[in-house]
């Protein structure tokens, strides 16, 4: 790994000004080349590397969503490729079971001495960047096996925990739901996920450039840029930069006007919300944001920065009813209408007002 691309060491007490900047400076300069050593493998979806890039970084789980060939998986496989961590791909299939993710024990035999032992054998999901893929695929039984690794970031098997490894990154792909042979993932496992990041349909100029490259000439060779010991020094820093109190508070109004019957909740989200978002959606608000801010080149996060999160962090979390689904109207739509009626800073009355008329 060359040594413009190594991280200054991070320590736990307070730095100056011109240290901090120096940081933000080098995990922008390591962004930049992780970027560019996807650009050899994947053709455009800028975007959707972008935002898979700041949900390594907000230390978050990600689910990819689009119709296969769009290169959902060959994306994941050319990050790992770039982060000097230990990779797994899981595929879901139907007849998956929960011991084929987390492991399992088996009776082993000493050979000296004749006697049987329980041994604990190690699933998949013990590596630091898991592949789900096609996760929607499997039965939701099979599916609850992540919970508790993507939450607490450990398992159990036979009442007995194990730890995972950290930086643990969970990036799940799945084909839209309406296609045979999937499963609804439940609320409580999308909760889970920092992001849901929908891959569009590549456009004409890129799918030239992606014959080319498939379809002519050898495979590009993917630079390794990063382990996990300066990924998780990243982390700590993104968790540095500061979110004034009034940002914060926007991020939280936006969380709260998802809330169907809350106080204050708009018109389109009482017409068309069934569920709102939990509190997780605020963290993955302010996460992202914090990651965007750096990225940018500042070192505290603006409104800008939240309204850039608001689809990605909660699209999946806000569950639309029965009217919005007659009515072609999806989370994406509803997302959308509260970042333009959800005033930035505003007092409490004014806010009650901007509502009633959105």
């Amino acid at each position: 790994m060359a040594e413009a691309l190594q991280l200054p060491e991070l320590r736990l007490l307070q730095n100056s000004a011109s240290e901090v900047v120096k940081r933000c400076d080098a995990l922008r300069s390591v962004l930049g080349d992780l970027k560019r050593e996807i650009g050899k493998v994947i053709v455009g979806q800028d975007e959707i590397v972008d935002l898979t890039l700041v949900g390594l970084f907000a230390n978050g789980h990600i689910l990819l969503e689009g119709v296969p060939g769009l290169g959902k998986t060959l994306l994941v496989r050319t990050l790992s490729q770039a982060l000097l961590l230990p990779f797994s791909r899981i595929q879901f299939t139907p007849d998956l079971m929960p011991a084929d993710i987390v492991g399992t024990n088996i009776v082993m035999e000493n050979r000296t001495t004749g006697k049987r032992s329980l041994e604990f054998r190690a699933g998949p999901i013990f590596a630091q960047i898991v592949l789900a893929d096609e996760v929607n695929r499997a039965t939701p039984k099979t599916q609850s096996a992540l919970l508790e690794a993507m939450q607490e970031r450990r398992v159990t098997v036979a009442g007995r925990t194990y730890k995972l490894n950290e930086p643990f990154i969970v990036l799940a792909t799945q084909n839209p739901i309406e296609q045979e042979g999937t499963y609804v993932l439940p609320e409580a496992q999308l909760d889970r996920f920092l992001f849901k990041l929908v891959v569009p349909y590549t456009t004409r100029q890129e799918m030239t450039k992606i014959l080319e490259r498939t379809t002519a000439g050898g495979t590009p060779q993917v630079n390794p840029i990063i382990d996990a010991e300066r990924i998780l020094h990243a982390q700590h820093l993104i968790r540095g930069v500061v979110a004034a109190p009034h940002v914060q508070d926007y991020a939280i109004r936006l969380v709260l006007a998802t809330h169907p019957g809350g106080t204050g909740a708009p018109a389109v989200t009482n017409r068309y919300v069934r569920v709102g978002v939990s509190p997780r959606g605020a963290q993955a608000l302010i996460l992202g944001a914090k990651v965007r801010a750096v990225i940018d080149g500042r070192y505290a996060v603006s409104f800008r920065d939240i309204q850039q999160m608001a689809l990605p962090a909660l699209r999946h979390r806000v569950i639309v009813n029965f009217e919005a689904e007659a009515e072609d109207v999806s989370s994406d739509d509803v997302i959308n209408e509260l970042v333009r009626i959800v005033p930035c800073e505003v007092e409490a009355k004014e806010e009650e007002a901007v509502f009633a008329q959105g």
